[in-house]
């Protein structure tokens, strides 16, 4: 290795030591740790200090907890005072965090305050307000495919990914647990998962329903969710018919309406399906079958994915009372207009039965 090489070595070496620290140490009341100091006759610990291990321990810094309430539209929701900063602090704190806490500080100490009970409050709150908004937006959904667009809409990865965007990966402070036989093993996305939970109880403890349930569609159920592709048939063709029957309409039939290429290596046709005088579905492909078949198909997503506009459609929980405060107390409500019901979901194929 010759001088030059040597001293560009040790120049970056330099840079790398004067470099700051990937963890502010301004907030912290004794930096460097005693544990990591050497002490002259002093007996070697049995266990030797982790850094990586101490930094996990360590909160993030309270700039850091301010810019990110104030990043997601909530500082003045959860940054009113200096104080409220811990309460941004408990939701990015998982309860799986204590177990690595308690087992590095045996002696005790101020026990950190967890997201648990929080992500719980906001995990039903975010059910709540995907349902109704689903169920009332999509009156004919069935109830296999509902539950599948409410997952796809607040469900853990979608927490995850918003958390992600959110810019919260930094200041999750939690710990990877192993699957035993009565839990299944945490993972980074379980975790993160936590923070927007969180976060909408937070709003709905201090601020009212209405704040929370605008959180979650800002975040959550403004997020555009393919449900077309949720709804499978083993059989449309039956499946259709059934629906026909349920909607006392008339039997539909099959029509071929274009054709092209027949003798050749590959035609295309285009079927249509009606009932009377009304064409309810159409589709294409390569064979008689096949365009039947997904004439079906469109025929049932035009009736399941039937969409009520957005300023028709009501909810609920509108009927709450605006304003802060809690659910109960006496104060002025929204009008709210019960919709007409619709026709029960067809099911069939279940167990090798058909009933409706």
């Amino acid at each position: 290795m010759g001088a030059r090489s040597t001293t560009r070595l040790f120049s970056t070496t330099a840079r790398k030591l004067a470099s700051p620290p990937s963890i502010s140490t301004s907030h912290l009341p004794k930096f460097p740790p005693k544990e990591s100091l050497y002490v002259k006759d002093r007996e070697i610990p049995t266990t030797p200090f982790d850094p990586e291990v101490w930094a996990s321990l360590q909160p993030p810094p309270p700039s850091s907890l301010s810019a990110f309430a104030n990043r997601i539209g909530l500082g003045g929701v959860l940054c009113e005072s200096k104080e409220d900063v811990d309460v941004v602090l408990q939701a990015c704190t998982h309860p799986s965090f204590l177990h690595i806490w308690q087992h590095h500080n045996p002696n005790g100490g101020k026990t950190p305050q967890t997201n648990g009970q929080l992500a719980a409050i906001g995990n039903s709150l975010m059910g709540l307000f995907a349902t109704e908004w689903l169920r009332a937006t999509y009156p004919y959904l069935p109830t296999r495919v509902l539950k599948a667009a409410v997952t796809a809409h607040v469900g853990p990865l979608t927490c995850a990914n918003v958390a992600q965007e959110m810019g919260a990966t930094p200041l999750l402070r939690w710990h990877r647990m192993r699957e035993t036989p009565n839990k299944p093993a945490l993972l980074h996305s379980d975790a993160l998962a936590s923070i927007p939970r969180s976060l909408t109880a937070l709003v709905y403890q201090r601020r009212s329903l209405p704040s929370a349930r605008q959180f979650v569609q800002s975040y959550f159920l403004s997020r555009e969710v393919d449900i077309r592709s949720m709804i499978k048939f083993a059989d449309p063709k039956k499946a259709l018919l059934e629906m026909i029957n349920k909607l006392q309409r008339e039997r539909p039939k099959s029509r071929l309406l274009k054709e092209t290429g027949r003798f050749s290596n590959a035609p295309v046709f285009v079927v249509g399906i009606y009932s009377g005088e009304e064409e309810i579905g159409q589709g294409f492909g390569s064979s008689l079958k096949m365009a039947e078949y997904r004439a079906a198909e469109d025929a049932l997503h035009r009736v399941y994915l039937t969409r009520v506009p957005s300023h028709l459609v009501q909810i609920p929980s509108q009927t709450f009372p605006l304003g802060l405060g809690d659910v109960f107390r006496q104060a002025p409500e929204q009008a709210y207009t019960a919709p007409e019901l619709v026709q029960s979901e067809i099911m069939y194929a279940s167990s090798g039965k058909s009933f409706s």
